[in-house]
C-alpha cells in the first residue's frame, strides 16, 4: 500500500463523508447542564458523586452520575467540556456513533470503578470518558500508515507512542485516568474503522 502525508486534519482521510459531531454534542449539553445545576445547587454534587462509602452502601448510581459531574467545580467543567469538544468530535467522525458511545461510557464507566475500587474512591468527572477516547485514536493514529496508508505528522506520531508510556506512569503515581486511556487504546485497536475510499479518490 503506498503511502501518502495526512492532511492537516490527519483523520480526514479516515472520514472522507464528514459525519457531524451531534452525539458529541448531546453528550456535551448533557454535562454542561449538570455542571451549571451543581454550580447554582452545590448540594446537588454531594447526592450524585463518586463516594466508596456510600457505593458501599448501595448507591451504585454514583458510578454513572459520577460521569456527569465534576469534582473540579467550574474550572474543571470548563476543561473538560473543552477536551469533550475536541476529542469527541475527532472520534465521532472517524469511529461513527455506536462506537463512540461504547468508547465513551465504557471507559468512563470502567474509570468510575477502577477508581471506586482503588485508585481514587471519591471523585466526579468526564475526563476519564475523555481519556477512553484519546486512547482509541491513539490506536488509529499508531496504525495509520500500515492499515490506510496515511501518515500522519511525526508530533502526532511521537505523542501517539507516548501516550501508553504516560498511562503506565500516571496509574503508577495513583491517579486514575491512565486505566481507561489504555482500555481505550486496545477497544481501539478491536474497532479500528475500515478504510472508506471516496469517489474523488478512485
Amino acid at each position: 500500500m503506498t503511502t501518502r502525508p495526512a492532511s492537516r486534519n490527519p483523520f480526514a482521510a479516515l472520514a472522507p463523508v464528514h459525519r457531524r459531531p451531534y452525539l458529541t454534542a448531546a453528550v456535551f449539553a448533557v454535562t454542561l447542564a449538570c455542571g451549571i445545576a451543581q454550580l447554582v445547587h452545590p448540594p446537588l454534587y454531594d447526592a450524585v458523586h463518586r463516594d466508596a462509602a456510600r457505593i458501599d452502601n448501595g448507591e451504585w448510581y454514583r458510578l454513572v452520575t459520577g460521569m456527569f459531574f465534576q469534582d473540579g467545580r467550574a474550572l474543571g467543567l470548563v476543561f473538560n467540556l473543552v477536551t469533550l469538544a475536541v476529542v469527541g468530535a475527532f472520534a465521532e467522525r472517524v469511529f461513527g456513533r455506536a462506537r463512540w458511545l461504547l468508547l465513551y461510557f465504557g471507559c468512563g464507566l470502567f474509570g468510575q470503578f477502577v477508581s471506586y475500587v482503588w485508585l481514587n474512591p471519591v471523585g466526579a468527572g468526564n475526563s476519564m470518558c475523555v481519556a477512553g477516547l484519546l486512547g482509541a485514536l491513539t490506536a488509529v493514529v499508531m496504525m495509520a500508515s500500515r492499515r490506510y496508508g496515511v501518515v500522519p505528522p511525526v508530533q502526532l506520531r511521537v505523542l501517539a507512542f507516548a501516550l501508553p508510556v504516560l498511562a503506565v506512569v500516571d496509574t503508577a503515581l495513583h491517579d486514575n485516568h491512565g486505566l481507561p486511556a489504555l482500555l481505550g487504546m486496545a477497544l481501539g485497536f478491536c474497532l479500528l474503522p475500515r478504510l472508506v475510499v471516496s469517489e474523488k479518490q478512485g
